[in-house]
């Protein structure tokens, strides 16, 4: 890294480094709140499933009154993402056993081992946020043709997607990801896998970790499609609606966390990554996670506080910080390619259409 590129980025460390000083101590102490909220959403799912279970008894003109529940069901799936996302990042449970049994009972809805969510989220992706050694971020244009990088094209919101294939996509990226992502290293684990954005690998303890709580998962779900009796209403409106709908609210964040940003040599928090303006009744139900600029900075803080952290960036930082309305994230996803051609430039997957990133490069403003 030459003397330029110092000027022009701030890791991450160096952020924390200047903020910690300015927030209370409370911020940082865990929050076992996040632990109750966890199990409220559960015991919403299983109430839900036991009102479904009767579904196929119910005359037909009567089943939109489950629709509510079932949003709500979806919601909760949201919010067990959320929870276990922060109870991951935190030290809020001491117990491994405990903290195993919480976290895979969390990810369970999303199929989504937690020692994997470890090593893709907490490991690679905090490490290397919005870089080449990034699982999660765009797919570059150079990199070869795969069906991982075809899915994404085809559904990721884009200038080139199609309405139709987007609103597929919605509900069930998600699921994309955790298939692609434990193929990867339940299969190969070699670091060479050509479907992932990026292809790491995990160590021998990780990889049977993975592949025991793959099966308490996959057993989960048999259990729960079991006591529906298999039928097609309460399969339809007590799993699937729920599960698709709540995926379809987790890409809404998940989407525009990064993928609209340049990519960056450093993982400088607020050039990689995007805050949201929601209403707050969203913030109040999914645990603050719009504040997505300032988890990066602190991803072990009680999320309670992230909105003293983005006051502080907008005092300190404000020609750096991005903080955009989420109608005008997705605007500007809609209205521009998802592959990188290189660090600042996106491109359609044919490569005839090449746009500069649509944030503004503040990194290289500071340089005068």
């Amino acid at each position: 890294m030459n003397v330029t590129d110092r000027e022009i980025w701030i890791s991450q460390a160096e952020y924390a480094k200047k903020l910690r000083p300015l927030l209370p101590p409370d911020a940082f102490l865990p929050d076992k709140s996040k632990v109750a909220i966890l199990l409220i959403n559960v015991a919403i799912l299983l109430l839900g499933w036991g009102i479904a279970k009767h579904l196929d008894q119910w005359s037909w003109y009567l089943l939109w009154l489950y629709l509510p529940l079932a949003i709500a069901m979806g919601n909760s799936v949201i919010i067990l993402l959320f929870s276990t996302h922060d109870l991951m990042h935190s030290s809020a449970v001491k117990q491994p056993l405990l903290r195993k049994v919480l976290s895979l009972i969390g990810l369970s809805m999303l199929w989504m081992p937690p020692t994997l969510w470890k090593a893709v989220h907490n490991r690679e992706h905090h490490s290397n946020t919005n870089s080449l050694q990034d699982p999660d971020r765009n797919y570059l244009f150079d990199q070869p043709k795969s069906w991982g990088k075809w899915i994404q094209n085809l559904f990721v919101p884009s200038v080139e997607v199609h309405p139709l294939w987007l609103a597929v996509g919605m509900t069930s990226s998600w699921a994309v990801h955790a298939f692609r992502n434990l193929t990867a290293v339940l299969l190969f684990n070699d670091g060479k896998t050509r479907y992932p954005v990026f292809s790491f690998t995990v160590s021998p303890k990780e990889r049977k970790a993975i592949a025991l709580e793959l099966l308490v998962v996959i057993a989960i779900h048999l259990s729960i499609l079991s006591y529906l009796g298999w039928h097609p209403i309460p399969l339809l409106l007590g799993y699937f609606l729920p599960i698709w709908s709540g995926y379809c609210g987790a890409m809404i964040y998940i989407y525009t966390n990064h993928m609209l940003c340049r990519m960056t040599p450093v993982n400088d928090p607020l050039i990689n990554s995007i805050s949201l303006r929601v209403p707050k009744i969203f913030d109040v139900l999914h645990l603050n996670f719009s504040y997505h600029t300032e988890h990066h900075i602190f991803p072990g803080m009680n999320s309670d506080y992230y909105p003293m952290v983005q006051e502080l960036l907008q005092e300190l930082y404000p020609d750096r910080f991005n903080l955009l309305e989420i109608g005008k994230v997705w605007q500007l996803m809609l209205q521009t390619p998802r592959h990188y051609r290189d660090e600042t430039t996106f491109t359609t997957s044919s490569g005839d259409l090449s746009m500069a990133c649509p944030l503004p490069d503040r990194g290289a403003q500071d340089l005068g």
